[in-house]
């Protein structure tokens, strides 16, 4: 299952790290364009994790050197309600994604991205998914993101916690059952 990452899934780091590490046991093939990633970039910049944020992107490249999707000119037949997210659509329909994972769910209308053999995911609803059928590895996968947060920040934090200031809240609930 190809799935494209949009911006505001990639930052903040804890989600990014979940999201990566299932893609790393072979769960989903993440997909992007460099667009993506340099809005990513320049949040990173705003909040003053630009040197981070560059080795993780190199990281990515490294780890995943097909998920880039290269897309041409603007396609000027795409609509979306915030026209400065037709790049993610494009990047989606271009690279053919399966899904499209957002929380930004007001910017991509279910029956537009439909029109396109695209669904739209929120990272909650996704990560629950794959638990429900792969529970022992995301389980593993964020054990081990816990794990580098600690030693990080230096702050205990437990899963649950952890997971619900990710607003993984039904990836939280599922995990303490």
């Amino acid at each position: 299952m190809r799935v494209l990452l949009d911006t505001c899934v990639l930052y903040p780091s804890i989600l990014r790290s979940i999201l990566l590490g299932a893609a790393q046991k072979g769960l989903f093939e993440p997909i992007w364009s460099e667009k993506i990633i340099e809005e990513w970039r320049h949040a990173a910049q705003r909040n003053h994790d630009e040197a981070e944020a560059t080795i993780v992107i190199a990281l990515l490249r490294v780890n995943w050197p097909k998920s880039q999707v290269e897309i041409g000119p603007e396609n000027k037949n795409l609509f979306l309600p915030d026209e400065n997210d037709i790049h993610v659509l494009q990047a989606a329909i271009e690279g053919n994604a399966d899904e499209l994972l957002t929380a930004n769910l007001k910017d991509f209308p279910t029956k537009i991205l439909l029109g396109h053999g695209i669904v739209r995911r929120t990272p909650d609803d996704f990560l629950l998914e794959l638990a429900t059928s792969h529970r022992s590895e995301i389980l593993e996968i964020i054990e081990t993101v816990k794990k580098e947060a600690i030693r990080r920040s230096g702050i205990s934090i437990n899963n649950r916690k952890m997971l619900k200031s990710s607003r993984l809240t039904k990836l939280a609930k599922f995990i303490a059952s």
